[in-house]
């Protein structure tokens, strides 16, 4: 069994959730690198592994329940326990999301991932992460799930969004309803937003690079025990709800 501080990602072969893998890497941490898509993850692990960090492939499609039961058990078996789980993967549901002629498969989708799928992977890791002296978990979310911008005239919200807005709107409650249950427990949980950031999942039309988008992350994994929990944080501070 390992008391090196163990991380694990989703969604963490590209994009913002590589970066936070590298970002927590960096520290000296041993990463999971959580992907579905088997040759895109095992390249990011040898990536992360030439430029010196301890990381390691998890196989983790997050809709599906044995995938979940699964990527817990590797975690166990390598370490034991787990310190830190980054809720990162994620989908838009595709474009356009016009309410009036939403793809109700496509609303279905993003719900499955966006949120559901954070519920299954935290569910399947709690055990090992209440091994943990200082456990961190952290939902990736985003401003445009925020009520109080979507309804602030003038607030920049992005497009109109039937399935992706919603979905993070939904993961945000979900945080804090965790936050609730756990709150006689060590177990921080928070939500970040990255900022529109150049990924795939946007076309790349982002104005944050990844990199700058996994700081909040990675500051919300490393909060200090009295941090907070429960809180939608984004690099310049609270985020509204």
């Amino acid at each position: 069994m390992s008391e090196q501080t163990i991380a694990l990602v989703t969604g963490a072969n590209k994009g913002i959730g590589y970066e936070i893998a590298a970002g927590l890497g960096a520290l000296g941490w041993s990463v999971g690198v959580g992907a579905r898509d088997e040759e895109r993850r095992e390249a990011a692990v040898e990536k992360l592994r030439a430029g010196g960090l301890d990381a390691f492939g998890v196989p983790l499609d997050v809709t599906d329940d044995a995938s979940a039961a699964a990527a817990a058990a590797l975690i166990e078996e390598r370490a034991g326990h787990l310190d830190v789980l980054v809720n990162n993967a994620g989908v838009t549901g595709g474009m356009s999301q016009l309410p009036t002629t939403a793809d109700l498969a496509a609303v279905r989708t993003a719900v499955e991932t966006n949120v559901i799928g954070v519920i299954r992977v935290t569910n399947a890791l709690l055990p090992l992460l209440r091994r943990s002296p200082s456990p961190r978990i952290v939902n990736v979310s985003s401003s445009v799930g925020s009520l109080a911008l979507q309804t602030t005239p003038g607030a920049e919200t992005g497009p109109i969004s039937v399935a992706y807005a919603p979905s993070k709107t939904f993961l945000n409650a979900v945080t804090v309803q965790y936050a609730k249950e756990l709150r006689d427990t060590n177990i921080l949980i928070n939500a970040g937003c990255p900022g529109f950031c150049a990924t795939d999942l946007n076309g790349f039309r982002g104005h944050r690079t990844p990199e700058q988008g996994a700081a909040v992350a990675i500051r919300l994994a490393t909060l200090p025990d009295d941090g907070p929990t429960g809180g939608f944080f984004e690099d310049a501070g609270v985020v509204p709800w």
